[in-house]
């Protein structure tokens, strides 16, 4: 093997570990997908997770105020940009992504976005409508378009096909993200300051702004859901699983009375996780 494809090899095993000990969930799911689109999403993962620990988790507890955890970010985003450009980085988890990248054909048009959303939350505690719908895109739609440049790498498609998966990986993770926002309503308030969703007070959260953001999640996972039959064989399964996964968060957080919800963080148990697990493959293998 050269020294770069040992390199490159090595970049990637960083990234997996990544994954595997930061989400249970997404590491579950990522364990369905084909070798080769598992690699990349892997790789997608671990840049991402990095930012999220510069932002709200390991650079905090070491110390970093606002602005040395805004450098970082700056530097994390400008050492990508340069991986991407040039197809080399001496930091593993940007070189496994910029691999990603180029093999798949995204560039800063994905990036760029995210580290906007990204720095957002250094600065800002609160959105209205417009900034909220931005810091999602940013956060966590590029994230799913990213995948979906994954899953149909070598896939011929129309544009109308394409247009309906862009849909689809667009409403997939806008899903995700405000799932994981109604279920980390009170940590993220409580925390780090922060109240994402327009016009709902943490303090006075009622049943009506649970049962609305539930009605718009909802809305994005059957959209979302719609497409995954059409999804190559290499990552329908994961997918399947993912949006099971987060469809039954959306349904145990209805079943949550809004008033709990200000204090605890909604799970779900390792059993069930393994039913949509094993729903999930015999569904995608039916439709083989």
């Amino acid at each position: 093997m050269s020294r770069r494809g040992l390199y490159d090899r090595v970049a990637e095993e960083t990234a997996s570990v990544v994954i595997r000990r930061y989400s249970t969930s997404f590491g579950m799911a990522a364990r369905l997908l084909g070798p080769g689109v598992r690699q990349h999403v892997e790789n997608i993962y671990a840049l991402v997770r990095v930012a999220d620990e510069i932002v709200d988790g390991a650079a905090v507890e070491s110390g970093l105020d606002r602005a040395g955890a805004a450098r970082q970010l700056n530097e994390l985003e400008r050492e990508t940009d340069a991986a991407m450009a040039e197809g080399f980085s001496s930091n593993l988890v940007v070189h496994a992504f910029a691999l990603t990248a180029r093999e798949t054909g995204f560039g800063t048009e994905y990036t760029a976005p995210f580290f906007e959303s990204m720095r957002t939350d250094l600065t800002a505690t609160e959105h209205d409508a417009e900034s909220f719908d931005r810091y999602v895109y940013g956060s966590a739609e590029v994230v799913g378009l990213m995948c979906l440049r994954a899953f149909l790498l070598g896939q011929s498609l129309s544009d109308e096909q394409n247009e309906r998966f862009v849909r689809g990986a667009r409403a997939l993770g806008a899903a995700f993200q405000k799932v994981n926002f109604l279920r980390d309503l009170a940590a993220d308030f409580e925390t780090l300051g922060r109240s994402y969703f327009p016009g709902v007070s943490v303090d006075s959260f009622t049943e009506e702004d649970k049962i609305r953001l539930l009605d718009d999640i909802d809305n994005d996972l059957r959209l979302s859901a719609s497409i995954i039959p059409e999804l190559p064989a290499s990552s329908r399964k994961a997918v399947a699983l993912a949006q099971g996964l987060f469809a039954e968060l959306s349904v145990r957080l209805r079943a949550t009375p809004a008033e709990r919800l200000r204090t605890t963080r909604i799970r779900v148990p390792n059993p069930v996780k393994l039913r949509i697990a094993t729903g999930a493959v015999l569904g995608a293998k039916a439709k083989a």
